[in-house]
């Protein structure tokens, strides 16, 4: 660390104060009341401290992670402004300890203002502190940080600006006001520490969802007129059947939902209503007055309640059309929905099934909780119906298979979409990254939470275990302790692939023994020999560590004395290599589930699967990599990082199997005829950075699906070993990387298939794009 002098700037008025821990009673007593401020920004402090100065702060400075440690600051509101530099993507954090013990748990998100470079954020610190580490937390490259500077809030402005926070958070209205005091005084009561975001987020924060509806979604009479001029310029247009089983439904609701037919965009549709024996007097006239009105809803009334399987059978029976969307009987669809639908199927005239993006709608009307979907990921869909709504099927398939199959009721169309998946290729599957439907969230919907509907869970399991039977018949589906999800497992072949694992090392032996050790004490799979790549080791413990290892049998330890290139010694280390399946492995990794490699093995094995990427955690306990997303920082980043360990992320997808573009070469698993079709990693134009990213893109162009599972978890310490790219001529070749990127995959960069264009690319949090 370097010592450095940092004094207080001022309070919030900007009047100056005097270093901390010094002044006059008065001086102490003004602070308290009014707040202090303290400039930790690079040109406010000097490079020269004076060790016996009070206020002396200590700075380190690594991997753009910079943290400071000073005079102990009391308990007490905090808010932290930072600038960093201009156009460079960020997710800031700022981390609060005793004595540099950092936690994920103690720490504080920063939101970007607007669309400047100024990041804010607010904390409550119940205990004594006296160390900050502040992070950007950005894609791989990060940004410079210009200013940091923390005040303590004055009285005022903690009670005021909280309450004003919080009515603008809840839109104005009491309830959600009251529910989020409410939980505002449980975490107070229970925590040390308080992220205030929630309840107090930055104006750039807030509303973000309707910020974007302001500025991407469809929204008035201007929109409704350019779409409808783009429809009447297609050369057809098919028929789309809306089927709508209904069943006491309350009359505003179905009102609402019928009416949001008649608003479409696209006048080529038939409603079909199959009225399921409601017992409520109103729905039968209700839905005759409807059909009187418009004679594109027709409406069968049933004797009996035969539930929605029945009931979604019998308005299909009314359908005339070439395709068939779903709709429930309280859910709404947006204006352009089914135009929207009928210019994605003019586009693709081949398409068997088409899906879009959906939010929530409230008792009130307001819309909220987006589900900005990826394209089709197959093993994202068998973890989850994530197609959902909206879901436009072709007439003929649904015949096919036999339409809603009574015994599946709550995931019907799960198990309709599953047997329709199985007769259309992947090209066949279309999704229009827009939102057009809302959920309604009432009490009893699985719009509300998850857990309702509880028979829904069993059934999709059921629906999912059928399918695999037909699809994969070695596969078994098993539930997600905690989430309302699946889980499909492979049986490994027997004999069993015998895996070669890769892991280039240079010195660092304190890293190397805990990755090799926790390989070889706790991995279950035994079918594995482990290839270390010496790349001009020094260390002579380095060397009787090799010793060591080497008298295992199924260890080896290989030199390769040659300038770092991390693509030319994997490469050298696969023609050494006597398995079926190869690894890549960090020389800074540790083994957490012992089933890991049986897991990634396990999908690489598949003829269809090419990459197979890890779960892997800082030690903290945050995420470090769930998948690499693309376009993140102009090239990539990591998808959830750090996100605390066990939480779900965005719509569930850190605890989900699921396709993406890459993974990282930390952990990553593939077939070595794979690796040999494509060539391998690029030894020449990606020496150190994205070879993994590259290799992952060029092996799903040969035709093979790219996996990640979080069910194979290790520890990863990032790359202690090799250094930063610090110096010019490492910044040089840095940069020449990104533009070779830039250059070979321009289309994916810019639009990842398993990510949303609705979706940030300025951090890696699965944020609202601004």
């Amino acid at each position: 660390m370097t010592k450095v002098d940092a004094t207080v700037a001022g309070d919030e008025s900007g009047k100056p104060s005097p270093p901390i821990g010094a002044g006059t009673l008065f001086d102490r007593l003004r602070r308290r009341i009014c707040g202090l401020e303290l400039d930790l920004s690079p040109g406010h402090v000097s490079a020269h401290a004076r060790e016996s100065d009070p206020s002396g702060i200590v700075s380190d400075v690594h991997d753009g992670e910079v943290a400071f440690a000073f005079r102990m600051l009391r308990s007490g509101w905090y808010r932290i402004v930072a600038e960093l530099e201009p156009d460079v993507p960020a997710c800031p954090r700022i981390y609060v300890a005793q004595a540099g013990a950092f936690s994920r748990y103690q720490s504080a998100a920063l939101s970007r203002v607007g669309r400047s470079n100024r990041y804010e954020g607010r904390f409550l610190a119940r205990l004594p502190f006296d160390s900050l580490r502040f992070d950007p937390a950005s894609g791989i490259a990060e940004p410079r940080c210009t200013s940091i500077r923390v005040c303590r809030l004055r009285l005022h402005r903690r009670f005021f600006g909280l309450v004003l926070s919080a009515l603008r958070h809840a839109h104005w209205r009491a309830a959600p006001f009251l529910a989020l005091w409410t939980d505002y005084a449980r975490l107070k009561r229970s925590k040390d520490f308080i992220d205030l975001g929630r309840f107090w987020p930055q104006p750039g924060a807030i509303g973000d969802y309707d910020a974007w509806i302001g500025q991407f979604d469809y929204v008035d009479e201007q929109d409704r007129s350019r779409l409808a001029r783009r429809l009447a310029a297609l050369p057809s247009r098919p028929l789309i059947s809306i089927v709508m089983p209904v069943c006491d439904t309350p009359p505003k609701l179905l009102d609402e939902a019928i009416r949001s037919v008649l608003d479409q965009v696209n006048p080529d549709w038939e409603l079909c209503i199959a009225n399921d024996g409601s017992r409520s007097p109103h729905v039968r006239p209700q839905l005759d007055r409807w059909a009187a009105r418009d004679r594109r809803i027709k409406v069968v009334h049933r004797s009996v309640n035969g539930h929605i399987c029945h009931a979604t059978n019998s308005a299909f029976a009314l359908a005339t059309g070439e395709w068939v969307a779903m709709l429930d009987h309280d859910d709404v669809l947006a204006p352009n929905a089914l135009a929207e639908v009928a210019l994605a199927l003019a586009a693709h005239p081949d398409a068997a099934l088409v899906y879009s993006d959906e939010d929530k709608i409230d008792d009130a009307g307001r819309r909220f909780d987006p589900h900005f979907k990826p394209d089709h990921s197959p093993e994202l869909l068998r973890s989850m119906n994530y197609f959902n709504h909206l879901t436009v099927c072709r007439a003929d398939l649904v015949r096919a298979v036999g339409g809603w199959r009574p015994g599946f009721e709550g995931s019907q169309d799960y198990d309709l979409v599953l047997r329709i998946v199985e007769r259309a290729a992947p090209r066949q599957i279309l999704h229009v990254p827009k939102v057009l439907y809302h959920w309604r969230a009432v009490s009893g919907s699985t719009a509300l939470a998850g857990s309702e509907k509880g028979y829904a869970y069993g059934n999709g399991l059921r629906a999912l275990e059928e399918h695999l039977a037909r699809t994969a018949p070695d596969a078994r589906a098993l539930d997600i302790p905690g989430l309302p999800f699946y889980r499909v497992r492979h049986a490994i072949r027997q004999p069993e692939p015998p895996v070669s694992l890769i892991v280039p090392t240079r010195d660092r032996v304190d890293l190397l023994r805990v990755a090799v050790g926790s390989i070889l004490e706790r991995t279950t799979y035994r079918t594995f020999e482990i290839i270390v790549m010496d790349n001009n080791s020094q260390q002579e413990e380095t060397f009787a560590y090799f010793e060591e290892i080497a008298l295992h049998d199924n260890v080896r330890v290989i030199p390769h004395p040659h300038p770092f290139n991390y693509s030319a010694i994997n490469n050298a280390a696969v023609r050494h290599a006597r398995g079926e399946i190869i690894g890549l492995i960090n020389n800074d990794v540790e083994v957490i589930t012992p089933e890991w490699l049986a897991e990634m093995v396990s999908w690489a094995q598949l003829d269809r699967v090419g990459c197979v990427g890890a779960k892997l955690y800082f030690p903290d306990d945050t995420i470090q990599h769930a998948g690499v997303i693309l376009g993140i920082g102009g090239v990539a980043g990591h998808s959830h990082k750090h996100l605390p360990r066990g939480e779900n992320g965005y719509f569930s997808r850190a605890r989900v199997l699921q396709n993406l573009s890459a993974v990282t070469g930390a952990c990553l698993l593939v077939r070595r005829s794979v690796y040999d079709e494509v060539g391998g990693l690029d030894e020449v134009q990606f020496k150190v950075a994205f070879n993994d990213v590259d290799f992952c893109l060029r092996v799903g162009a040969a035709g093979y699906d790219n996996v990640w599972t979080p069910f194979a978890e290790l520890y990863h310490h990032e790359s202690p070993s090799r250094g930063a790219d610090d110096t010019p001529e490492k910044k040089a070749r840095f940069d020449g990387e990104i533009a070779a990127m830039k250059e070979r995959w321009p289309a994916q960069l810019a639009a990842d298939p398993y990510y949303s264009p609705n979706l940030t690319t300025h951090a890696e949090d699965f944020g609202i794009r601004k």
